[in-house]
């Protein structure tokens, strides 16, 4: 039997939105579990156009920050793309980070307080007509246990899969084993047959997650507090440029997937590094992001 295909990441950049429409329909033939749309470049609007595009696969905002617009124009958004999709559309939402807000202009409050008014007050906008599914992204156990509260799943980016186990310990086990609640996560890949020059892409690309205080906190409690400490004293020096070195073989293999398209596959498709075995948590497939 054919090894499951993940769900992909598919950003709609400028110059390249109807391009992307091709792309969504060449994956959806080809057999992937779903599109996820990362919130650059307008995602709210690029899922009308999967909508419309695509006939069966399912696709998801991951993440649609909370703060871009009113409750409301989520809610009739929302509502719009659950219904012209025939129930495919997933709205990830999220509390975003520091560099999102300058760019919206916003100042956040709490994150476990907002996103919980948040969702209470964008499922009561029934007017709209049926909503689609709430998946919070999470990265720590205080919102993960509030996805099982107030969600219909949670959704990771870059997460430890080593520490996954320990992570999704906060759900109830009910909600770990129902088929119904999502569980995913969002793996940055790069494929290539050249694995030092793969991992040095990553490096580059996922540095400056290193320099968002958040992650930092969430990868402490992963097991990679040396990596972080080392991190925040070269960000406290005025070195932050210096980041990428930091991000070691040990971290790239766990929380990323790199080299050959078999090994990519491999990874892919039972949640952990191809020298680990399957681990039990992985029951939604992660979401490769090129």
């Amino acid at each position: 039997m054919p090894t499951a295909l993940p769900a992909l990441n598919l950003i709609a950049e400028p110059g390249r939105r109807r391009a992307t429409l091709d792309t969504a329909r060449e994956i959806e033939r080809r057999g992937f579990a779903g599109i996820s749309v990362s919130s650059s470049f307008g995602n709210m609007s690029q899922s009308v156009g999967l909508a419309l595009a695509t006939e069966r696969i399912p696709f998801a905002t991951a993440i649609a920050p909370i703060y871009a617009q009113s409750t409301d124009e989520f809610a009739q958004n929302a509502a719009y793309l659950h219904e012209v999709s025939g129930g495919r559309f997933q709205f990830g939402i999220g509390i975003a980070h520091a560099p999102a807000y300058v760019r919206m202009e916003v100042k956040p409050g709490k994150p476990l307080g907002d996103i919980r008014a948040f969702v209470e007050k964008f499922k009561s906008h029934t007017e709209y007509g049926p909503l689609p599914p709430v998946i919070l992204a999470t990265l720590r156990k205080r919102m993960i246990a509030l996805s099982a509260e107030i969600a219909d799943g949670l959704v990771f980016a870059s997460a430890s899969r080593a520490h996954m186990t320990e992570s999704l310990g906060a759900l109830p086990a009910a909600k770990r084993s129902d088929p119904d609640f999502f569980i995913g996560n969002r793996i940055r890949t790069c494929i290539s047959d050249d694995v030092d020059q793969a991992k040095a892409v990553l490096r580059k690309t996922m540095a400056h997650y290193w320099a968002m205080p958040n992650y930092r906190n969430y990868w402490k409690e992963a097991g990679y507090l040396d990596e972080m400490n080392a991190a925040e004293v070269a960000i406290a020096a005025g070195r932050a440029d210096e980041l990428p070195r930091y991000l070691t073989d040990r971290w790239l293999a766990d929380c990323t997937l790199y080299g050959p398209a078999v090994r990519i596959r491999e990874g892919s498709s039972n949640g952990a590094t191809p020298a680990s075995p399957p681990p039990s948590w992985c029951r939604s497939r992660p979401m490769a992001i090129k």
